[in-house]
């Protein structure tokens, strides 16, 4: 079992292109039945990195490939 603090520190990475999607900063879960339905990584960086973008990537837990120990691995076409 992992928790989610466990996933935070855990790199999210695009299994088709090999890009670095970030961190999970966040999970949905369907409160009826206690699943993880996304997780969620943060946008990428403006400026030359020094600013924080306001959108989101929501990641549906169907497309998580293998949750390692360091990384989680995802198939998603961008």
């Amino acid at each position: 079992m992992t928790g989610f603090c466990e996933l935070r520190r855990k790199e999210v990475i695009n299994m088709r292109d090999g890009a670095r999607l970030g961190c999970i900063c966040d999970l949905e879960i369907d409160c009826a039945s206690g699943t993880v339905c996304s997780i969620v990584v943060p946008g990428q960086p403006r400026f030359f990195g020094l600013l924080k973008s306001d959108e989101e990537m929501v990641i549906p837990f169907n497309r998580i490939t293998k949750i390692g120990d360091d990384v989680i691995l995802v198939d998603l076409v961008l």
